[in-house]
C-alpha cells in the first residue's frame, strides 16, 4: 500500500488562493497520472484536475483557468494551485494515483470558501 499525504487546506474567502500538496511515500507519481478529486458534502466526489506521467493537464471545466496542477517528480510531490476561490469550491480534496499494484486515496483535506 502506497501513502499519499495532503496537505494545505483550510479556510479563506471568495477571491483567496491555496495550494494543496500531495506527497506519496515512494517514487510513483514519475511513472504514474496523478489526480485530484473532490467531494462536497451530500455530492458525488468528483474529478478536479489530472496530470499525466508525461506532464499532460486536464481540468474539470469548472476550475478550468482557476486551479493548476503541477509535479516535482524529485520530491514526489504533485500540487494543485488554486486561485480565485468561489464558496462552491469548498470540499475535501483527495490525491489520487494508482499502478499495477492498485489505487490508492490520500486522507483528504478541507478546503473551506467563505463567501
Amino acid at each position: 500500500q502506497v501513502q499519499l499525504v495532503e496537505l494545505g487546506g483550510g479556510l479563506v474567502q471568495t477571491g483567496g488562493s491555496l495550494r494543496l500538496s500531495c506527497t506519496a511515500a515512494i517514487r510513483i507519481f514519475s511513472f504514474n497520472a496523478v489526480a485530484w478529486y473532490r467531494q462536497a458534502p451530500g455530492k458525488q466526489r468528483e474529478l478536479v484536475a489530472r496530470i499525466t506521467s508525461g506532464g499532460s493537464t486536464s481540468y474539470v471545466d469548472s476550475v478550468n483557468g482557476r486551479f493548476t496542477i503541477s509535479r516535482e517528480n524529485a520530491k514526489n510531490t504533485v500540487y494543485l494551485q488554486m486561485n480565485s476561490l468561489k464558496p462552491e469550491d469548498t470540499a475535501v480534496y483527495y490525491c489520487n494515483s494508482n499502478d499495477l499494484r492498485g489505487i490508492y486515496w490520500g486522507q483528504g483535506t478541507q478546503v473551506t470558501v467563505s463567501s
